[in-house]
């Protein structure tokens, strides 16, 4: 079977959405993250609104509670790393046309509470109530209490 075969019947059953972030993640591999905030801004700059707005105040939500974590991209979505390992990311609602943006946490994030928690949150809109939680969850997930 030759490559090209290989690849179509390989990435059968994906959505273009999940395709272009595959292609997005493969691009960020080959790249040199010397600027990754720079990255984080500008995938932030292209979201519709309301999740640009949202997506800019996690963004320094994150940068002013946790200086420990470098912005970057991860599977073209704002992320923000530890020891080059990805902590948390911010996902659009639009991206994968679903109904609210998520702040998610990799297996990299502290937040083991027994053997069951939440990875991800659904955002809707930040308030303060919603920003302090960020800012535990954030501080959590990096070591902090």
């Amino acid at each position: 079977m030759s490559p090209k075969n290989q690849i179509q019947k390989s990435t059968k059953g994906f959505t273009d959405e999940e395709l272009d972030a595959m292609k997005e993640r493969m691009r960020e591999l080959k790249a040199t993250q010397a600027d990754g905030e720079s990255e984080v801004l500008a995938k932030i700059a292209e979201m519709p609104e309301p999740d640009r707005s949202m997506a800019n105040r996690l963004h320094e939500i994150i940068r002013t509670c946790s200086p420990a974590l470098s912005p970057r991209t991860w599977y073209g979505k704002p992320a923000y790393a530890k020891d080059g390992k990805v902590v948390c990311f911010f996902q659009s609602g639009r991206k994968f046309k679903t109904r609210y943006a998520t702040l998610g946490f990799s297996d990299s994030a502290k937040l083991d509470e027994g053997s069951m928690w939440p990875t991800a949150y659904a955002l809707k809109e930040l308030t303060a109530a919603e920003e302090a939680r960020i800012v535990a969850l954030v501080k959590k997930a990096v070591g902090g209490s």
